[in-house]
Formats: structure tokens, sequence, C-alpha cells
């Protein structure tokens, strides 16, 4: 008997116990996360520029080398086309318009301007001679 009366006693000491998180504890938890929220999104936002950056450059070489098969083929860079004119080419969102300027017959200047978001990058216009000249030459913007 008295076994049943200690579990009844257990029981209703348990009842009395207070369940959950107060305010403050809450409080705390939400200026947690805003810290690092306010930490983490601009990092966020930098990686993706550089992925969109290191997207167009890569659209820029390849476009280089079909420059290159064209010269081969015809003599002369006049005349050519690109195959493509966005960065990257398979979404809807376009974040640089790609473009080329044949000044000569035996030259050429292939060139990516930011656009959307990505219009606020550091390095603005990339290009690319035929030379193998890289703009803009600031660190960081062609790896």
């Amino acid at each position: 008997m008295q076994y049943i009366f200690k579990i009844a006693r257990m029981l209703r000491l348990r009842l009395r116990q207070p369940a959950g998180f107060t305010l403050i504890e809450l409080m705390v938890v939400m200026v947690i996360i805003g810290v690092l929220s306010a930490i983490a999104y601009p990092a966020y936002q930098s990686n993706l520029q550089k992925a969109r950056r290191l997207d167009a450059q890569t659209a820029i070489l390849e476009l280089a080398q079909y420059m290159e098969r064209f010269y081969t083929a015809n003599g002369t860079y006049v005349g050519a086309t690109l195959p493509f004119t966005a960065s990257p080419k398979d979404d809807a969102t376009k974040y640089y318009t790609l473009s080329l300027s044949a000044s000569a017959a035996n030259s050429y200047t292939l060139s990516g301007v930011p656009s959307g978001t990505q219009a606020t990058d550091s390095c603005a216009t990339l290009g690319l001679t035929n030379t193998g000249v890289k703009t803009p030459s600031t660190a960081g913007c062609w790896n």
C-alpha cells in the first residue's frame, strides 16, 4: 500500500513542475539566430557572386575556343557569330550578357557584362582578347 502512495506522490510532483521554455529563453535563441544570420547572409551572397562570375569566365573561355575554331576554318574572325550570348546558358535568369567585338580579321574581344543581381559585382565587366589578355586585372577576378 505504501508503494501506491509513493507512486501517487511522485505523479503529483510531476504535474506541478512547469514544462516548456520561458519567454526569456526563446528571446535568447532568437537573438542568436539573428546574429548568425547577419554574419552568414553577406558571406552567402558573396559566394553566389563568385560562382556566377566563374560561370561567366567558363563561358567566355568556351567562346574563345569557338572563335579559334572559326579562325582555323575561315582564316579570319570577321563574320563569326556567338553560339550563345548569356551566362548561364541553360537557365532562365541571366547574370552576364556575352558579346563579341571582331575589330579586325586577326583579332577579337569577348566581353561579359554583369546584369541583374550580379551588376553589383566588384569585378564589373569581364573581357578576353584573342591574345589571352583578361580584363579586369584586379586580383581575384580571373582565378
